[in-house]
């Protein structure tokens, strides 16, 4: 068997080492992968081609008959990549163009769950400023904090939450005259806050049937404590024990089978991954947002907790029989941290030397999934905000979070940056 895994970050290189374990499995492409990928060898090769050129992507599989497509950013998604790799008869991991707007755009995503009655944060959409400065300048003292949110695609990075009337007219101006999100805040959606603690729960659908992953948590601020910007995520672990079998039970009860039930009603079922961003206060969840894929850096740690094969839960997703398929899990934790580049979120340098100590080889229970890399001449550089995020498995949560920083200590490049309070909350 073949497979292209569309991508180049953290998530993909854990696809790419979850897809090669099968041994049934002949060669992994990832296009364009990175560093990591690179360095695997064996069966996993990089292919120059951008994870956007869908039609150099298509004539890749074909020419080099692909069994087996898995699509890892939201941009290909939405660009359609599903619906093109489908009318060529491949096999192809992830939802169709029109099932991923519950990803790519969030007034369609918070539509769908009102008319589903899926709970969620009260919310306006707004397709002028004028018409969001005056919602704003209406609410009342006790309103704050509102959240703000850009409608398209940003990356994980569209979202403000505006503690006061001052800061979210400043938001709504950077959106609507400084374009800080470009055509992503065409549309603007201004919610209610939720209150509560974070986790994400991932579902592999082929459209009816469903398999869960282990709950996890992921850490969106560049800073210790939950502070500064947002980012891609710095950090995850799971499981979350946040996420009772309690909570599970009203997650999939009230979220992911209306969902998948209501996207197929609507004509367009959801194949692939869903991810649900949940918050959940006092055991009751709500949907902060959608996701069409699984995410980075939840991944790094939710597939080197599953026991069963990847490859063949993927392969039962889009050829039949998902419901038959074996989904165990290992038991213990996993967590991950995130190395990123000295002035993430905002502008970085690249190109920059990386140093790993041999040391790292021989910690059995470390992982290392490049996010931001490049392999060039026998010397590996950054390439990105994120470059690494540095996964560890333990039998329990605090000894899985020391293993992640102790093989972090192995890792050095000038500027690193990374946050020390990963699962601090679950601890």
């Amino acid at each position: 068997m073949k497979v292209l895994i569309i991508g180049s970050g953290a998530r993909e290189h854990a696809m790419a080492w979850a897809a090669s374990r099968n041994p049934g499995v002949e060669m992994v492409y990832a296009a364009p992968g990175n560093g990591g990928t690179a360095m695997m060898g064996g069966k996993v090769q990089n292919m120059p081609l951008k994870a956007t050129d869908l039609q150099g992507l298509l004539r890749f599989a074909l020419e080099n008959a692909i069994d087996l497509t898995v699509v890892g950013p939201e941009q290909p998604l939405e660009a359609g990549v599903v619906d093109l790799f489908r009318d060529a008869g491949l096999r192809v991991v992830g939802p169709t163009r029109d099932a991923a707007r519950l990803e790519s755009s969030k007034v369609f995503a918070k539509d769908f769950m009102r008319r589903h009655s899926i709970p969620t944060a009260g919310y306006h959409v707004f397709g002028r400023k004028e018409d969001a400065l005056s919602y704003l300048d209406g609410l009342p003292s006790g309103a704050w904090p509102q959240v703000l949110k850009a409608s398209g695609l940003c990356g994980g990075k569209g979202v403000i939450i505006a503690t006061d009337l001052q800061s979210a007219r400043s938001a709504i101006l950077e959106m609507f005259d400084d374009r800080v999100f470009g055509n992503a805040a065409d549309e603007v959606v201004i919610e209610d806050f939720l209150k509560g603690e974070e986790a994400s729960v991932f579902a592999l659908t082929d459209g009816t049937s469903y398999r869960l992953f282990l709950p996890a948590q992921d850490h969106k601020r560049i800073g210790d404590g939950d502070t500064g910007k947002n980012t891609g995520g710095m950090g995850a672990y799971a499981p979350a024990p946040l996420v009772t079998a309690e909570v599970m039970r009203k997650v999939e009860e009230r979220v992911i089978r209306p969902t998948l039930e209501g996207m197929k009603a609507e004509g367009y079922p959801f194949t692939g991954f869903l991810y649900v961003g949940l918050m959940i206060d006092g055991g009751e969840p709500s949907v902060v947002e959608y996701n069409a894929r699984l995410g980075d850096p939840e991944t790094q740690v939710v597939l080197p907790l599953l026991k069963s094969d990847f490859i063949d839960a993927l392969m039962a997703s889009v050829s039949g029989g998902l419901e038959e398929i074996a989904f165990d899990m290992h038991p213990g934790s996993a967590a991950t941290v995130v190395m990123a580049s000295g002035g993430y979120p905002d502008s970085f340098p690249t190109g920059i030397a990386v140093q790993i100590d041999s040391a790292l080889s021989g910690m059995d229970e470390c992982m290392l999934f490049h996010a931001g890399t490049a392999y060039l001449d026998g010397r590996l550089t950054t390439a990105g905000g994120r470059v690494f995020s540095v996964t560890a498995l333990g039998p329990t949560l605090r000894e899985s979070l020391d293993s992640a920083y102790r093989a972090l200590g192995t890792i050095s490049f000038a500027g690193a940056c990374f946050r020390r309070d990963i699962g601090a909350r679950a601890l």
